[in-house]
């Protein structure tokens, strides 16, 4: 069925006024992070798709490097590593070093800046988040009636968390009526997280039916790590998982409608780059999984659009190109005309010239996770995949501290024949067999890869 489109709120209050003209030529930024959204959810987002896939490029091989909420964020801030940022788990956000982080960037180049919504878990809610120069920022992050730091204020705020971070996204890009800086907003909104709670007008919508992956219905996982053999989520949990979740992303279509018909009313379409995307991925019972944390596609790859018309990117084009969060930060800098003076992991989206052969991505076993789920790291490559668990544990401050760090499990994909994900063709292989994959090579990169 077609996703269901609801009828427009009454507009946010804003001046009637023209704008003024614009003196400086650098784009507006317009960053919107949902959370936990898997691929195969643009059902719930059509518009969105229509207006960034359409009139922009989708990036089809883009992931997050870290599957967890606070370092996939950190990542996105600073275009690094969660291995180099220090950010490993949700509970520790002021390991961050704001310095490296795009919105300091941005701010001292003279942009105006803004932060709307989730910004980093366990942030705490009295302290202001640096290098913004307005923003609502919710923690804890809550469906309805959510907790803010409203530029300074904490106070709470009646209504939905989409509706309710939107009118504050609005009124901060409607200010360019009368302020000529060019701006950068980051809007995260709390869907599609758990516990899935989407608007009330939202709550029965008809989702689409969904078979199920192959790998959802895995029989033997024999070839699996440990703590995954015995995972029984089924196809009924992953089913309800996803519909939950398109609900709740239907109200962030209608938010992505709202801003773009600002940004024409404004006048300043043409000369926005938007981009939307996921802090990391989510398995719909794939593997008997119903989480994220783990190194497999539905878990960490993720919607991705950029459109910037001005700069030629509105023809609605696909790039194939392997592309991780820590690309985001220096795409950003890069539009800006901003040297980094600070090291990035990623590099600039805009020159096509920037490819990879290999995406490194990472996760800690953290004090969160009661399953022995393991450290992992994982390359991603063009058709390839192999990753390696090990044993370290987070300590209780969010350092790698815990455990030898040995070898514990090894895995090899071939994406190209096998893209569920089903084979881990180095079960059972012989010492000529890894060889033949090129699994001596593979270890030595990402072993290089995580001291870089």
């Amino acid at each position: 069925p077609a996703a269901p489109v609801a009828s427009r709120p009454p507009a946010s209050p804003a001046s009637s006024a023209s704008p003024l003209p614009r003196t400086d030529p650098r784009p507006n930024i317009l960053l919107v992070l949902t959370d936990d959204q898997p691929k195969e959810t643009d059902w719930a987002v059509r518009r969105t798709a229509d207006w960034l896939g359409g009139q922009g490029v989708t990036f089809a091989r883009a992931h997050a490097n870290t599957p967890l909420c606070a370092p996939s964020r950190a990542s996105i801030m600073s275009g690094r590593y969660a291995h180099h940022h220090g950010v490993l788990d949700t509970r520790h956000p002021y390991h961050l070093d704001q310095h490296t982080t795009v919105q300091r960037q941005l701010h001292e180049a003279g942009y105006r800046t803004g932060l709307f919504g989730k910004y980093l878990n366990y942030w705490h809610t009295g302290d202001n988040p640096p290098h913004f120069d307005e923003w609502l920022l919710q923690e804890p992050v809550a469906y309805y009636n959510g907790h803010y730091n409203d530029n300074g204020t904490v106070r709470n705020i009646p209504g939905y968390n989409t509706h309710v971070i939107r009118e504050r996204a609005l009124a901060f890009i409607d200010e360019s009526r009368t302020d000529t800086r060019p701006w950068f907003a980051y809007v995260a909104t709390r869907s599609a997280h758990e516990l899935n709670i989407p608007e009330r007008k939202y709550a029965h919508a008809r989702v689409p039916e969904w078979p199920g992956r192959p790998s959802v219905y895995e029989g033997d996982k024999s070839d699996k790590p440990p703590f995954l053999r015995t995972a029984k989520h089924t196809y009924d949990q992953g089913k309800a998982l996803r519909g939950r979740q398109l609900r709740t992303l239907l109200s962030v279509d209608d938010a992505m409608r709202d801003f773009q018909d600002k940004l024409r009313a404004l006048g300043q379409l043409e000369n926005t780059l938007v981009l939307f995307t996921s802090d990391h991925g989510l398995c719909w019972a794939d593997h008997g999984w119903l989480r994220k944390s783990v190194p497999y596609r539905p878990s960490l790859e993720v919607p991705f659009w950029l459109s910037w018309p001005a700069h030629g990117l509105g023809r609605g084009t696909v790039d194939d190109r392997l592309t991780g969060h820590v690309d985001i930060a220096p795409t950003f800098l890069d539009a800006a005309g901003i040297t980094p003076d600070t090291p990035h992991d990623g590099h600039s989206l805009l020159d096509t010239r920037n490819d990879r052969d290999l995406l490194l991505a990472e996760w800690w076993w953290n004090r969160q996770d009661q399953e022995p789920i393991h450290t992992w790291a994982t390359h991603v490559g063009r058709s390839t995949q192999y990753t390696e668990y090990y044993r370290t544990r987070l300590d209780g401050q969010g350092r790698p501290t815990q455990g030898d760090g040995a070898v514990l499990f090894r895995e090899f994909y071939d994406l190209a024949a096998d893209p569920y994900q089903l084979t881990n063709r180095l079960h059972g292989a012989t010492a000529e067999q890894e060889a033949a994959l090129g699994v001596p090579e593979s270890a030595k990169r990402l072993a290089a890869a995580r001291r870089a």
